[in-house]
């Protein structure tokens, strides 16, 4: 198999040990469940962090001042970690890292090389716009950052630009954002940032909190001006790197969701999701037009059939019907390129309101659900289901878009949302 799928294989790190801790999960948002070709090796849509056999983590030690590339070459050849802040043509500082062995590190990135643990790729929103990602460049950065993980309790987990690439150095180039804190060490930013969001109370009374940007050494500062500016934002004091329950990572291109493993044990499952799609199905709700009986299809189910029983919504109004053809506008305006049904508007039944009229699909990635409440909201405009508070969570979670602005996107399928962007089910149930 090619070697992009493979599974890792280096030494023995991997080796497992009967019930390691778990960190937590990073989960990519946007893909319910599973990569649309399905999850392979290090490609996947969430990625669990296990606490390893052997401490792979590394600590700053020396600090090397160099002026000529011999220095370099001397410094590089001793196989330590190292960052290296290339100030100009003739002066480079080199920070070597020692083995850690109260840390454990995880690399995450579009590289398939090694040192990468969790393999990222563009998102694309909604899962039609944007070009085909082999084509379109991609913006994640190839050894975008790393998780590590403290081996024990609490196990803190901390974020940190940048990944060591396979010769176990992070470069820092002459044009990269790069300065010297007043305690004397050197910092840097990546060229697109490492953004990352910390709620506060994630999940049973979640509040966002601010956007901020990570340095490669793992400070927190205020945004740049747009998303690769020349300029870093001031120093966030008193703010940390250290990942909560529910804390965002923005790797321009992809956005990861962070659950602790504690945060993991009290969440819904996909038994539970499961659970309550029976419960709703086994209710009967009725389309009010063919006054057939709508049954959501099994968990997880990728977008590509839509079933015969299938619920459908009027996003404008909320009522759920079946597919059926009533009320189509004479003057429907069709997208081309959009999915089936997604542009035409239609006038409901019930209420006579007009606008599109979409599927329903469960939202089937349990880690984004912030309660395990019945599924009785839709976002807008995309129809994935899912409990009012997640819906309302969400909504109102800005997430970064483009060069420096943020929208908030359905975290089933990465749409952009309306406003607002979820909308509350209305179903008939049996008349008999």
């Amino acid at each position: 198999s090619s070697l992009m799928n493979s599974p890792k294989k280096d030494g023995d790190d991997d080796v497992p040990v009967k019930d390691p801790v778990k960190y937590g999960e990073l989960v990519i948002l946007g893909y319910n469940g599973s990569l649309p070709s399905g999850d392979r090796g290090r490609r996947k849509s969430r990625f669990a962090l296990y606490r390893r056999a052997k401490a792979n983590g590394v600590k700053p030690s020396a600090v090397h001042i160099l002026n000529t590339p011999q220095d370099s070459k001397a410094v590089h050849s001793r196989g330590q970690h190292s960052i290296s802040f290339t100030l100009s043509r003739n002066q480079t500082v080199v920070v070597e890292y020692c083995h850690d062995n109260s840390t454990d590190m995880f690399q995450i990135g579009r590289s398939t090389e090694s040192p990468i643990d969790f393999v990222v790729t563009d998102t694309s929103g909604g899962g039609t716009e944007g070009e085909d990602p082999s084509i379109a460049p991609s913006t994640i950065s190839r050894f975008a950052c790393r998780v590590v993980c403290e081996r024990n309790p609490p196990y803190t987990a901390r974020i940190y630009a940048a990944g060591f690439d396979s010769s176990k150095n992070i470069f820092l180039g002459e044009k990269a954002t790069k300065w010297k804190n007043p305690d004397g060490h050197m910092d840097g930013l990546t060229t697109n940032g490492v953004l990352v969001m910390h709620p506060e109370g994630f999940p049973q009374e979640p509040r966002q909190g601010l956007w901020r940007e990570i340095s490669v050494c793992g400070d927190v500062y205020a945004l740049r001006e747009t998303r690769s500016g020349p300029t870093r934002g001031k120093l966030a004091e008193g703010e940390s790197s250290a990942l909560r329950d529910g804390s965002l990572v923005d790797l321009c291109g992809a956005t990861l969701l962070w659950r602790t493993g504690e945060g993991l044990m009290r969440a819904p499952t996909l038994r539970h999701l499961e659970a309550l799609r029976q419960e709703l199905n086994a209710s009967r709700p009725q389309c009010p037009v063919g006054l057939s009986t709508l049954a959501f299809p099994s968990l997880p189910r990728s977008h590509s059939s839509l079933e015969e029983r299938q619920p459908w919504v009027y996003l404008t109004c909320g009522h759920v019907h079946g597919r059926h053809d009533w009320g189509q506008r004479s003057q429907r305006v069709e997208d081309p390129g959009e999915g089936e049904g997604s542009t035409k508007r239609r006038e409901c039944p019930l209420c006579r309101s007009v606008g599109p009229y979409v599927p329903l699909w469960l939202g089937s990635e349990p880690a984004v659900y912030v309660d395990a409440g019945a599924p009785t909201h839709a976002f807008v405009p995309c129809g994935h289901v899912c409990s009012e508070r997640t819906a309302k969570y969400w909504a109102e979670t800005p997430l970064p878009h483009g060069t420096h602005a943020f929208r908030p996107v359905c975290p089933f399928c990465s749409a952009a949302l309306g406003t607002p962007g979820w909308i509350r089910l209305i179903f008939q149930g049996p008349i008999d």
